[in-house]
C-alpha cells in the first residue's frame, strides 16, 4: 500500500490510516480497535449489475442453494459442537475481467483493492493495473505487487481479491494480497487460495435444520415420579444438503447434515432421565424413542424423562437438542466430515403431584 511505514505490521495494526496519493486515497483499517470510520464516500458494496461485485471485500461471490430437506417451517443455524471451530476467515476470489476493471477503475475508481484496503480516486487503479506502477501488499512482509499494462486486456482470465465475511476477524489478516491476475481456468497457488473445502465450509453456516419439537405424553402436565415419554416421529427430521459454488472456477461442493441424536436436559437436577445419558438415537427408521401407549404409564421409556419434584408456580425449562453429523463432497472427489452441529430448543414442563383420594 502506498505511503504506509513498512514497520507496521498488518498483524499488529489497530489504528485507521487515510494516506493521500498522486491519484487518490488509499484507505486502510486496523484488525482490532478501530473507531473511525472510512469516509462518506467509500464503498458500500456496488455491483456491475450482473452479480460482480467490485466495491466491497466483505460479499462473497459464492452461490449456495438448498438441494435437499425442508425449506418451510421454523428452520434454524447449527452451532458448532466443537466451539474452537469456525469457516475459514478469508479467501480469494476472481472478481474482475480486464474490460470490468477498465471501466471500473477509469469510471469510477472507489473500491476494496483487498479486506483491508481500500483505494479511492481514478488515479491509484490506473497507476497500478493501467500504467505498471508497483504497489506493496497489505501483508506482514510488505511484499511487492508488481503493476500490470492496459489491465492485461487480451489476455483470458480473472483479477482475484480477498474476501472476508466478517472484517472484524483478526485471521481475516490472512488473506493481505492486494487484486492480483489468475490466467482463465485455474486457481491460484497461494496461502489462501479457495478449495473445495472452503467452499463446504463456507456452507455450513447456510444450512438451515428445523426445530427441534418433541412430542410428550402425558400432554400438559407431567406427574412426579411416573415417566414422560418423549418421541420424535419417523420423518419428523431429514437430511438437509446444501450446495456452494464458487463462479468462473470449478469449484463446488455439497454440506449435508443427518440428525443422529437427541439430547435432554430436564431443566432441574431433580430429575431422571432415560437413558440415564440423556442421549436418545435415531431408530433405523429415523425415529426417535417409541411412541406411548396406553398402559405403559409404569414402563420405562426408551427415550424420556420422570421428575421427582413437582414444580411450583415456575415450569421446568426442558431443553431438547438435536445433533447433526456434518459431511461435505466436492470437486474432484474430495470431501470428508466436518464438526457436528447442535440446534436447542425450550420448552415448558409443569410437574404435579400425585393426586390420591381418600374415601
Amino acid at each position: 500500500m502506498s505511503g504506509l511505514s513498512p514497520q507496521w505490521s498488518s498483524a499488529a495494526a489497530a489504528a485507521v490510516a487515510l494516506v493521500l496519493c498522486g491519484g487518490g486515497v488509499a484507505y486502510a483499517d486496523g484488525p482490532a480497535d478501530n473507531t473511525t470510520p472510512p469516509p462518506p464516500s467509500g464503498p458500500s458494496g456496488n455491483t456491475d449489475g450482473k452479480g460482480n461485485i467490485y466495491a466491497s471485500a466483505t460479499h462473497s461471490q459464492i452461490k449456495v442453494r438448498q438441494v435437499k430437506g425442508p425449506t418451510t417451517g421454523k428452520r434454524g443455524n447449527l452451532t458448532p459442537v466443537d466451539t474452537n471451530w469456525k469457516p475459514p476467515a478469508c479467501w480469494y476470489e476472481p472478481v474482475m475481467t480486464p474490460e470490468q476493471l477498465k471501466k471500473f477503475s477509469e469510471t469510477d475508481g472507489s473500491g476494496d483493492v483487498g479486506v483491508h484496503e481500500t483505494w479511492i480516486g481514478k488515479g491509484l487503479w490506473t497507476d497500478h493495473y493501467r500504467d505498471g506502477k508497483p504497489d506493496k501488499n497489505f501483508d506482514d512482509t510488505w511484499s511487492v505487487a508488481p503493476g500490470y499494462k492496459d489491465y492485461n486486456i487480451g489476455k483470458k482470465g480473472y483479477f482475484w481479491r480477498s474476501v472476508a465475511p466478517d472484517d472484524t476477524d483478526p485471521d481475516s489478516w490472512d488473506c493481505g494480497r492486494i487484486m492480483f491476475w489468475q490466467d482463465g481456468n485455474t486457481v491460484p497457488k497461494v496461502p489462501n487460495a479457495p478449495t473445495a473445502k472452503t467452499l463446504a465450509e463456507y456452507a455450513y453456516d447456510q444450512v438451515k435444520i428445523p426445530n427441534t419439537e418433541i412430542e410428550l405424553k402425558p400432554e400438559g402436565k407431567s406427574t412426579v415420579n411416573l415417566p414422560t415419554w418423549i418421541w420424535l416421529d419417523k420423518g419428523t427430521f431429514q437430511e438437509v444438503t446444501v450446495r456452494a459454488e464458487l463462479p468462473n472456477t470449478d469449484l463446488w461442493a455439497e454440506t449435508t447434515a443427518k440428525p443422529v441424536a437427541l439430547h435432554l436436559e430436564p431443566g432441574t437436577d431433580d430429575a431422571e432421565t432415560f437413558p440415564a445419558s440423556g442421549e436418545c438415537t435415531f431408530n433405523d427408521d429415523a425415529s426417535i424413542g417409541t411412541p406411548y401407549k396406553t398402559g405403559d404409564a409404569d414402563k420405562t421409556p426408551p427415550c424420556g424423562i420422570t421428575y421427582l419434584r413437582a414444580t411450583n408456580g415456575q415450569p421446568y425449562q426442558l431443553k431438547a437438542s438435536v445433533t447433526w453429523q456434518i459431511t461435505w463432497e466436492g470437486t474432484g472427489g474430495t470431501g470428508g466430515p466436518l464438526p457436528n452441529g447442535t440446534f436447542e430448543t425450550t420448552q415448558d414442563i409443569n410437574v404435579q403431584e400425585i393426586q390420591s383420594i381418600n374415601r
